[in-house]
């Protein structure tokens, strides 16, 4: 056992309150590998040291930006002694994100000449929605979705029923095909829509842009403090390197010496497992 655990013991009311969390929570986290593995009392109690609460603030530091995906992998990666391998999970993420940058640069770079530009001419003033989906490069069942969603609102043949588009209806189908490219969501594509009906211009293309643009900053920016966390988490943790685990320690271990710190309304004895 390491010299900080030895000097802290931990249960999991000790550490839940220590992070804010609840202990059915502490004990989740453990099962799943973002905690080491706690030492036990010879009742089977679980006890966790200072490397807990570390390990703990470092998950939650790396959830911010890397998300209820990553970042628990990242933890149990580590847990499991691949270092190399919790890193390649760190590098993943980071070039997800700079794809994202690259396809958002991407599309505000086409969707600023797409929306200023007039309808296109069309071979008809009105088109049917196999016509727009050969002209768009898209199946006739992605414009059908586009339009349950409320992003689309092409008009209908008085006999046949058949929808029918109109310049304007093509030149909607555009700009969402080219958002949806750059990885936007229908709740983010259609305010954008509306207010480019609405106000005739691209102020409102542009400013949708430039939100998800401010998003994927701060979430570059969380990534970075999360990236520290772990590294520092692993610095403080070396044994790991020669193949070993972050441990607290056997049952043996912690019942050798079982003060815990804090007191609290549960009372000095230990909590359940």
């Amino acid at each position: 056992m390491t010299e900080d655990n030895h000097r802290t013991r931990l249960r999991p009311v000790d550490l839940a309150r220590l992070t804010g969390l609840s202990t059915q929570q502490i004990r989740n986290y453990e099962d799943a590998g973002v905690l080491p593995p706690a030492g036990r009392t010879e009742s089977g109690y679980r006890m966790f040291g200072d490397r807990h609460r570390r390990a703990l603030l470092t998950f939650r530091t790396l959830l911010k930006g890397y998300g209820p995906v990553t970042a628990p992998a990242v933890m149990r990666t580590v847990h499991a002694g691949d270092v190399p391998g919790a890193l390649a999970l760190v590098d993943a993420a980071h070039a997800a994100l700079h794809e994202e940058r690259t396809a958002l640069r991407a599309t505000g770079e086409a969707i600023g000449a797409l929306a200023e530009s007039p309808p296109p001419a069309l071979p008809r003033s009105r088109l049917r929605i196999g016509e727009v989906a050969a002209l768009l490069g898209v199946r006739t069942s992605a414009l059908r979705v586009w339009e349950a969603a409320g992003l689309l609102t092409p008009g209908r043949e008085p006999v046949t029923g058949h929808r029918s588009y109109a310049p304007v209806d093509v030149r909607d189908a555009r700009i969402v095909r080219t958002l949806r490219q750059g990885h936007q969501l229908f709740d983010q594509i259609r305010p954008v829509l509306e207010g480019l009906r609405r106000e005739g211009s691209s102020a409102a293309l542009r400013a949708a842009i430039a939100a998800r643009g401010e998003a994927l900053t701060a979430r570059s920016r969380a990534m970075l403090e999360g990236a520290g966390a772990l590294h520092a988490y692993l610095d403080a943790g070396t044994d790991l390197a020669a193949g070993t685990d972050l441990a607290a320690g056997t049952a043996a271990d912690v019942s050798a010496g079982a003060t815990t710190t804090g007191s609290t309304a549960d009372g000095p004895g230990p909590s359940p497992r």
